[in-house]
């Protein structure tokens, strides 16, 4: 890639991690790279996982491999910062999907990686919410690792990096676990109010748009982009829930306060760090109408096709 060059465009690329959100960049990268002369797509995996016997990763292997994508063996946690840039060197495109499950360390390891490595284009993980309008200090300490990593990448002029804002993945926010949404109850708690929005994306939507975003010309340089599927109050959630259930929900809100009440008794609990962050209603949520899906006109999920998808249809009706 000539990075003089704004029409320059990403070829040889390497997406680290297959999960949740890796495999939909994969199938949307190698979707697109059809039409872009000599792009090539790789992905990084620990040899565990492509020698698993589980049947779900034996599926994603063979999905992969008939995509047409080479799979390269690599550790992220236990390989050190020189052995990544080895392999990072190999690109000049590195897109990093493995997320918090590597660790609260690993997101500034890559980092440091791609930049030894001199690639010429970064996409870090940072496929969430906008970690510089939330600033330091918040209940979640992942999200000041993840500034660390804005400041480093802002810090040099050698690695062109993109970051890509999604807001929070789409079904995480109905999952009985985060406890927003009980549908066993016929319940909504709002974090914060029944006010305070938030951005939802699905990660197929992201892996579209992330496609649409490495291959876009003129190119997008060191730049945050903005995505949103909807940006929805707590309380239209709830509105939404009862229009496609065609059954009432209760309301309740935890407010901030109780939420850092909650993580005070058990500071390492991720499920209440998250609650608690989100409660503050700060760099949560954005305007679908400055978002790169809305300037480009690109159809994606919103919260009432996405409860009719998985929920309606799902016997919670």
């Amino acid at each position: 890639m000539n990075q003089a060059n704004p029409d320059a465009v990403s070829r040889n690329i390497l997406v680290l991690g297959a999960g949740e959100l890796g495999l939909p960049v994969l199938r949307n990268l190698a979707r697109r790279a059809r039409d872009v002369d000599g792009a090539k797509i790789s992905v990084l995996l620990r040899a565990s996982a492509i020698e698993s016997g589980e049947p779900g990763k034996q599926r994603d292997v063979t999905e992969i491999r008939q995509l047409g994508i080479d799979i390269v063996i690599g550790d992220l946690v236990k390989s050190t910062i020189d052995e990544l840039a080895i392999v990072f060197a190999q690109y000049d495109t590195v897109i990093g999907c493995a997320g918090y499950a590597a660790g609260i360390d690993t997101p500034m390891k890559l980092a440091r990686a791609a930049l030894q490595a001199r690639i010429p284009r970064y996409f870090p993980w940072q496929f969430g919410v906008d970690f510089d309008v939330i600033g330091r200090g918040s209940p979640q300490d992942i999200f000041d690792a993840q500034l660390d990593v804005r400041e480093l990448l802002r810090a040099q002029d050698q690695t062109e990096w993109v970051i890509i804002s999604t807001g929070m993945f789409m079904s995480y926010l109905f999952e009985p676990e985060f406890g927003v949404v009980d549908l066993q109850n016929d319940a909504v708690h709002a974090l914060g109010s029944l006010d305070t929005a938030v951005t939802l994306t699905t990660p197929d939507d992201i892996g579209m748009l992330t496609a649409e975003i490495v291959f876009a010309k003129p190119r997008i340089v060191n730049e945050i982009v903005f995505l949103a599927g909807d940006t929805v109050t707590y309380g239209e959630v709830a509105d939404k829930l009862q229009a496609a259930l065609g059954r009432p929900f209760s309301r309740s809100a935890w407010s901030e306060q109780y939420l850092l009440d909650e993580l005070a008794r058990e500071p390492g609990n991720m499920m209440r760090k998250y609650r608690a962050a989100f409660a503050q209603g700060r760099g949560v949520a954005w305007d679908k109408h400055d978002t790169f899906n809305q300037r480009h006109k690109l159809p994606v999920t919103d919260v009432a096709s996405w409860i009719k998808a998985n929920l309606a249809s799902n016997g919670h009706d």
